[in-house]
């Protein structure tokens, strides 16, 4: 655990990237919040309040009696959102950057795939 970010921000997240891996299929059930918090060692309350933040995006669903399950859906609704914020935190102010400096869109994709080759990174 981080203990520069909320725990129970790292618990959805921690869910999150478990959906997108694909360790944690659509549909499957979720960690409960006594799992998680007796795995962590934290509050159950904590371990709670990170489910509900994913219950409230429509990540997990609860199953009365059954507990808390993979939405339909919820994979795609979690890239779309990754995609979002990549955008959001990277490419806008990349772009103000670049309209600063004088780059235009096809000197940053020439740039942009200068360094994924470089990277090892192939279309």
């Amino acid at each position: 655990m981080d203990e520069g970010r909320p725990l129970f921000v790292q618990i959805a997240e921690e869910i999150e990237g478990s959906v997108l891996d694909g360790s944690l299929q659509e549909e499957e059930r979720a960690p409960s919040t006594n799992e998680l918090a007796a795995f962590h060692r934290i509050n159950p309350a904590t371990a709670a309040k990170g489910i509900n933040l994913l219950v409230d995006r429509g990540i997990l669903v609860k199953r009365r009696g059954l507990g808390m399950f993979v939405a339909a859906g919820a994979a795609e609704r979690l890239r779309e959102e990754r995609r979002q914020q990549f955008a959001d935190h990277y490419l806008t102010p990349m772009l103000a950057e670049a309209r600063h400096i004088g780059l235009s869109v096809e000197n940053i994709i020439q740039l942009l795939r200068e360094r994924a080759q470089q990277s090892g990174i192939h279309e």
